[in-house]
């Protein structure tokens, strides 16, 4: 902002973050501020009056400007922090809108020094604006003492491990804007590159198609899992069951390399069938706005699409976009949806900003976490995408590297995937992008899949693949991907997404990744009424009564046709 030496902020932008218009005129006034500091837990009530002369409904957005010290931790001076949207208002009419959110939402990661989430001590300014730039009231809130989340009893954001650094290799080694001195390194920072090569390091780990190996990374002391067992457990026997139980490994027991190979490799707008443990085929298709299915060709009705909801900052708006896509899934017999897309409006130029919400994280991550609380109400999982750093889309599949520093793919571009995770108790799913992460292929990283993901939000679900095309993009192999945490491949043709390596490693991870598929198969909305059959979908059914009335018809009408020939004909001759 101005202030702080960079731009001149009015005449650079027109219109900022959060700004609206409104066919009436609102005024809010915000109330004292709560910090109760054992709970962590900031609050406050927001009075919205309309002073205006027709009915209409108003956004109370918050936002907190935190301490900053000069060449320490980066922060923004206007960060998102909550958001609520009032009743429709009529002519004089007021509601109190109550806020609340905890400390820790306004903590920093720091990845240089501490290498985890601190709330740094000092004033924090809690603010109600109508835009990010525009004040209508500020309050203050005093963190006594700095606070480190780096403990098992201490984490960020009710983390179930300790979140450090898992990045540093996709830093790249760039110079990163900072607020140091007025951003004195803004010149260099902002100004173009001018090496486009990877260091060796990152060369020498630098794996696709052609140069990856997974017998390399066999573990000799691993041993083989059971297959083939005969133990007599069926999937629906299994719903409900939490993911941890031993009676899973009965069942993973059952299966055999095959099985857990066709349900891994030919996840391409489906969930395979397992005839051995009375698993059937599971329908997920394409989103983001509707249902489309591949297969049979039938749709649902559009919606609009995310950018324009994002527009509403309407929660209960959101929620209701899920349950209506819940809904038609019914209808269409599908249980997975490939949606709602997460990633942020990094540039006005990026391919995929119609599915993804907005430019902030908070945003982002409420209203999505909104449209997968109301699929999954009707048992429909829902795959958040594309996990992660895909914010743009020109060479996202032709092993396009992205280099970001910890602090900004944390604080930025994981948070609404965070969101939503910690939002949702249920079984969900979660869809990779095409995109590296620093030297490594994102479906393929570990620390991203299995730290990140699994270790520090407790995800209980299964990662696919975008679209796997394998060989015909050069970097896609299932064997890197399985043991990178992700569990399907969305694949439709044979490629590289079948498992080739035997081994015990393998297996291991085959295995891993089969019960986070059944895992979340079995507690969808088809299992809830016991095992089901494969049934003729709807569309097939009315098509067939369409047939077989058609065909009565017509035999009806040869018929009548003949009689009547007959007749004329009888006629004729007595005649």
């Amino acid at each position: 902002s101005s202030d702080l030496g960079l731009i001149d902020y009015d005449s650079v932008v027109q219109y900022p973050f959060g700004y609206g218009l409104s066919y009436t005129s609102f005024d809010e006034k915000m109330g004292s501020v709560a910090y109760d500091t054992e709970s962590g837990t900031i609050s406050f009530d927001v009075t919205v009056t309309n002073t205006g002369d027709v009915a209409g409904k108003d956004v109370v957005e918050v936002y907190y400007n935190p301490p900053y010290t000069n060449g320490g931790i980066e922060k923004a001076s206007a960060n998102l922090v909550s958001f609520e949207k009032t009743k429709e208002l009529e002519p004089g009419e007021s509601e109190t809108v109550s806020i609340e959110f905890d400390d820790d939402d306004m903590a920093s990661y720091d990845y240089r020094n501490a290498k985890s989430y601190v709330l740094e001590s000092g004033d924090y300014r809690i603010s109600v604006r109508t835009d990010s730039h525009s004040i209508v009231d500020e309050k203050t809130v005093n963190v006594a003492s700095t606070i480190t989340y780096n403990s098992e009893d201490n984490t960020h954001n009710g983390d179930a491990i300790v979140a450090t650094n898992v990045f540093d290799d996709a830093n790249g080694g760039l110079n990163y804007l900072s607020r140091a001195d007025h951003f004195a390194n803004a010149k260099e920072a902002l100004a173009g590159p001018v090496n486009y090569s990877m260091s060796d390091k990152d060369k020498s780990t630098f794996y696709n198609v052609g140069n990856y190996d997974p017998t390399k990374f066999d573990n000799d002391s691993d041993d083989m899992p059971t297959t083939g067992a005969r133990n007599g457990l069926r999937l629906v026997d299994l719903r409900g069951v939490d993911y941890n139980d031993a009676k899973w490994d009965r069942l993973l027991d059952q299966l055999t390399f095959d099985d857990m190979d066709n349900l891994i490799a030919n996840a391409g707008y489906q969930n395979a069938a397992i005839k051995s443990i009375g698993k059937v085929r599971l329908s997920d298709v394409d989103g983001p706005a509707a249902l489309k299915d591949n297969f049979t060709g039938v749709s649902s009705i559009g919606l609009p699409s995310n950018i324009v909801l994002a527009c509403s900052w309407n929660k209960d708006l959101a929620r209701e976009y899920g349950e209506t896509i819940g809904d038609m899934a019914h209808e269409m017999q599908v249980s997975g949806w490939y949606a709602p897309s997460v990633n942020l409006h990094r540039s006005p130029f990026a391919g995929r900003n119609f599915e993804y919400f907005s430019e902030d994280p908070t945003l982002s991550g409420d209203l999505s976490g909104e449209q997968v609380l109301g699929a999954a109400d009707r048992g429909v999982y829902a795959f958040i995408k594309h996990f992660a750093l895909n914010e743009q889309e020109t060479q996202r599949n032709g092993q396009l590297c992205t280099w970001a520093n910890e602090q900004s793919i944390r604080e930025l571009y994981l948070k609404p995937f965070e969101t939503v995770i910690k939002a949702d108790g249920d079984a969900q799913a979660v869809m990779g992008s095409f995109n590296y992460i620093g030297n490594t292929y994102s479906s393929a990283h570990t620390g991203l899949n299995q730290t990140v993901l699994r270790g520090e939000w407790g995800f209980r679900g299964f990662v696919e693949t975008d679209y796997f095309s394998g060989s015909n993009y050069s970097y896609q192999t299932a064997d890197q991907a399985i043991r990178g945490g992700t569990d399907a491949m969305l694949a439709t043709t044979e490629t590289t997404n079948h498992i080739t390596d035997h081994s015990a490693t393998s297996v291991k991870a085959m295995r891993a990744a089969t019960h986070n598929i059944l895992y979340t198969a079995v507690n969808s909305w088809r299992y809830a009424d016991g095992e089901p059959a494969n049934p003729m979908p709807g569309w097939k059914v009315t098509m067939i009564v369409v047939d077989v009335v058609l065909g009565v018809t017509l035999v009806g009408l040869e018929t009548l046709a003949i009689k009547r020939f007959l007749s004329r004909r009888k006629a004729a001759v007595a005649k």
